[in-house]
């Protein structure tokens, strides 16, 4: 019921947007710069870091919600159509459950690597557990700082691209920001290096944390694997139970976007402490801790090695 609510629902702001007036103005035509479409704030402040006030720029799914399942709102089927470039995580993030962003692109009449880019492209993918097919993707690739400076890249590579006039300025910024992420990265794992072995579990409520597992040798252990899937199913908490208890892990993390009761539970049936908030799929809003890529990923690093070192 709740995926044919959201086809209709998709389906009438389709039709509202084809029976709109269009003037074949907009602001971004009328300032002279790049009109940029992304698809999460994640991706919005990476660009915002490379292009500064250099290119109009829209992010489709608000600060705080969930990207693998999404309802674009008629201004941001307005604002795709009308997009020089399209940025998405691609990984079987927007493209996966409901697959909104594929339905939104074929609105919007775009070509893939013409019109919009995955800026996951180069990344060493992991898949799903049990997976090993397309489809089956793990999309949490940026929860690995190394796996964000390739993002980086990708964006400044299509904006010089797309807007050569401003190719120096793009390659300053761009330069700039993966040196402020390559110290975090190296930070991170000499951080990460000195926990002992034994207290090296991070645990989560979704599945996230692959990536960040490969880079920085912390395996991780979940309630639920992606968040299309089941979320907190009494199996599910009574798996990861049995896990914990035959661990030393000190504590518990809870992420920022997903309901808090699962993992409530999971503590009080360790007897483990949940630590901190941290980050997965949204950056935080403007002012709070968290409210950039670069700061939500000093916070979960920060957080995580602390928590684990107790």
């Amino acid at each position: 019921m709740k995926k044919l609510l959201g086809y209709l629902s998709l389906a009438f702001t389709l039709l509202l947007v084809a029976c709109s007036p269009n003037t074949g103005q907009t602001q971004s035509t009328d300032s002279g710069k790049l009109k940029v479409v992304v698809t999460n704030s994640i991706l919005a402040d990476m660009t915002k870091n490379i292009a500064g006030d250099l290119v109009d720029l829209h992010s489709i799914v608000p600060i705080g919600q969930d990207p693998h399942e999404y309802e674009p709102l008629a201004a941001d089927i307005q604002k795709t159509t009308d997009a020089d470039v399209i940025f998405y995580n691609g990984l079987n993030l927007e493209t996966g459950g409901d697959a909104w962003f594929t339905k939104l692109i074929k609105t919007a009449n775009k070509v893939e690597n013409k019109d919009y880019f995955a800026v996951s492209d180069g990344v060493k993918v992991i898949y799903l557990e049990g997976q090993n097919q397309q489809g089956k993707e793990d999309p949490h690739a940026w929860l690995n700082v190394e796996n964000g400076i390739i993002y980086a890249q990708n964006i400044a590579k299509t904006l010089m691209d797309k807007d050569p006039n401003n190719k120096e300025a793009y390659q300053k910024n761009l330069d700039t920001y993966v040196a402020k992420l390559s110290e975090l990265d190296k930070t991170a794992k000499a951080t990460f290096a000195a926990i002992p072995a034994e207290k090296k579990l991070i645990v989560t409520s979704e599945g996230a944390f692959k990536y960040f597992s490969a880079s920085y040798n912390v395996p991780s252990a979940y309630i639920w694997e992606i968040n299309t899937e089941e979320e907190g199913t009494p199996e599910q908490i009574t798996t990861l139970v049995e896990t914990l208890r035959k661990s030393k892990v000190p504590s518990l993390f809870i992420e920022s976007s997903v309901d808090r009761r699962p993992m409530e539970t999971v503590s009080k049936d360790t007897g483990i402490p949940i630590h901190s908030e941290i980050f997965t799929d949204s950056v935080a809003e403007k002012g709070q801790e968290g409210d950039s890529y670069y700061a939500m990923m000093k916070w979960n690093l920060e957080k995580i090695a602390e928590g684990l070192a107790k």
